[in-house]
């Protein structure tokens, strides 16, 4: 088994970083390319630092199907949102059917959806006075947080936390699973096919 993935990521990179560290020390999968919608996202010189391959586009670039191309030139078995904000165009989804990661800094269904995402998400979380959050590992679908959840993992909230500590604990257990998570899944999946 020598698969690829790519990761897709919007911002600082860090859950892009941990995954290829993980990958890194993994037979058989490896981390092929990081790709961004940001020309000047972080995530992109935390690539660079490993070693790790890149590419930006525009929205008009990424919602065409010769997107494809991009991915298929790297032979990208799975794709790996790690922080990534656009929907997934239709023509990339059915391409990569069952193929397709995403990680949520909440307990979805809760607090999923359109702009609910980084510090939105945790802002809400605690202005509803939840006692607990999360993070929710699923499968893509055309619809935003919907699609089949293969994780989730909960810490608690203390009257004093704010978004920024709610953030600190979410990356905690981000970095915790994810990238273990996404093996797993990997590994089963190709299995089964």
């Amino acid at each position: 088994m020598d698969l690829n993935i790519a990761i897709f990521a919007s911002g600082s990179g860090t859950n892009a970083e941990q995954l290829v560290k993980h990958f890194s020390q993994v037979e058989g999968i490896s981390t092929s390319i990081i790709l961004s919608n940001k020309p000047d996202a972080f995530v992109l010189e935390r690539a660079r630092k490993l070693g790790i391959p890149t590419s930006t586009f525009s929205k008009s670039e990424f919602t065409a199907p010769t997107f494809l191309s991009v991915l298929e030139s790297h032979r990208i078995d799975y794709i790996i949102l790690a922080g990534f904000l656009w929907k997934i165009p239709a023509y990339l989804i059915q391409a990569f059917e069952n193929r397709i990661i995403n990680i949520h800094p909440s307990l979805l269904p809760k607090y999923g959806g359109k702009g609910m995402y980084g510090s939105y998400v945790h802002e809400a979380v605690i202005a509803q006075g939840e006692k607990t959050s999360g993070i929710t590992i699923h499968l893509v679908n055309e619809k935003y947080d919907d699609g089949r959840i293969l994780f989730q993992a909960s810490c608690d909230l203390s009257p004093e936390d704010t978004p920024d500590t709610l953030a600190s604990k979410i990356h905690t257990l981000e970095h915790q699973y994810f990238p273990q998570i996404v093996e797993d899944y990997i590994r089963d999946y190709t299995l089964k096919t």
